[in-house]
């Protein structure tokens, strides 16, 4: 079983993890108070059932923008914000200055940042650390969108190792100058005949990351077919950083037996925790010898439902925290028996006597659908044909001082 996770900068600066889990930057989804619904998940593992799924930890807590001196304190998994685009930091563009709010209670704040400019890079980092008393900084070259891909970006960037390593060179040592750790999270390759991922491991521990984590599929799958574990247990061969995994995490078992599989030190939640922030109990309590299975009640459920909306109001207000909200409502009730016209107003809520009201309208005592356990959740789709590079992208792996700009919007959050 793993242990606590260590993530440590070239000067020794260290970021500990009790618990080996990190929630996946996901757009739209993991703003601070998805993350603090989280955490409070995983910091109550030792509580009552009914208390952690009602979310009774932390309840005071608002969320708020942190500035700081970056603290070093352990803690039950890392939870990551949205993607952050480096030009959106380094133009100071408010919208992107919005997404960086961390509720008190972060031990440990954690930004996700993507770029293709090493120069541009290291300056967003500069700010995150200085002015935004970050933490830990993840790198993102997973990313599988067309619009980013076609413009050399996001899963494509690997490909190119001079620049993958340009970049995290730069990143690296502008972090360390603050003693804080640099991690990427990158997938397999462009498709399976022109894999980055163990070339990538490589690049990263030359350049000083304290961790690279692997999503278990190409580019073309995107989020397709079934994760292949057993490139993670290859890097983990190949590397001498920590490896963590990602894909196919349903419930805390598979994320257990991903770790014994592949040997990897930790994993990475995704779509896994959409609609059940309580899988970061069921994790935390796995991976401190404590199996358990939270199974809420429809009650429970609604009472879950309940103190995401009040985060939300908390950070955006009751109009725009309850719209916000409505995204979540499918994951939150899949597999229940709600009503068609109780879920059309649960998806269109905008206050909370109006939520209340639908609320209380669901029987309480409904158990949690067993079927629901392991499956899917999120996207899925199918693989594309084909992935959208540049011209001559894949003609070599060098890219030179061709610039990149292009695949670089200033739009964060993906």
């Amino acid at each position: 079983m793993a242990g606590p996770l260590r993530l440590v900068a070239p000067s020794g600066g260290t970021v500990e993890v009790g618990v080996p889990v990190v929630l996946a930057p996901m757009a739209g989804i993991t703003n601070a108070s998805f993350r603090q619904l989280c955490r409070e998940q995983a910091e109550g593992a030792t509580g009552s059932a009914e208390d952690v799924v009602a979310g009774r930890f932390g309840r005071d807590a608002v969320p708020s923008p942190a500035v700081g001196t970056p603290g070093r304190s352990s803690a039950p998994g890392l939870f990551v914000c949205e993607m952050i685009t480096s030009r959106g930091i380094v133009e100071r563009i408010p919208k992107t200055f919005d997404m960086l709010a961390f509720d008190p209670g972060e031990k440990v704040r954690s930004v996700q940042l993507y770029g293709v400019d090493p120069e541009v890079m290291a300056r967003a980092t500069e700010i995150l650390c200085a002015e935004f008393g970050v933490h830990h900084v993840d790198l993102n070259f997973g990313c599988p969108v067309p619009k980013v891909t076609r413009r050399g970006g996001g899963g494509a960037l690997p490909w190119k190792r001079d620049r993958l390593a340009a970049i995290l060179r730069a990143t690296v040592a502008a972090a360390d100058r603050y003693g804080v750790p640099v991690t990427m999270k990158t997938r397999l390759g462009i498709d399976i005949d022109h894999l980055t991922y163990l070339d990538a491991g490589r690049i990263a521990q030359d350049a000083g990351c304290a961790a690279i984590a692997l999503h278990a599929r190409t580019v073309q799958q995107a989020y397709a077919g079934e994760a292949a574990w057993e490139t993670i247990a290859a890097l983990v061969d190949a590397v001498d950083i920590p490896v963590l995994g990602n894909g196919d995490i349903w419930e805390a078992a598979d994320a257990l037996r991903m770790v014994a599989e592949t040997g990897c030190a930790g994993v990475v939640i995704g779509r896994g925790c959409l609609g059940r922030p309580w899988l970061f109990r069921d994790l935390a309590d796995a991976f401190t010898g404590r199996p358990t299975r939270t199974l809420p009640s429809l009650g429970e459920v609604a009472a879950m439902v309940r103190r995401h909306g009040e985060l939300l109001a908390g950070l955006y207000g009751e109009k725009h925290g309850l719209t916000d909200l409505r995204k979540h409502m499918a994951w939150y009730f899949k597999g229940f028996p709600v009503g068609g016209e109780l879920r059309r107003g649960l998806a269109m809520v905008s206050s909370f006597d109006g939520l209340d009201d639908l609320l209380a309208q669901l029987d309480a005592s409904v158990p949690f659908p067993r079927d629901e356990l392991g499956s899917p959740r999120g996207r899925q789709g199918t693989p594309r044909a084909k992935v959208v590079l540049p011209y001559g992208w894949l003609d070599s792996t060098e890219l030179g001082d061709e610039d990149l700009a292009a695949a670089e919007s200033d739009a964060s959050g993906g």
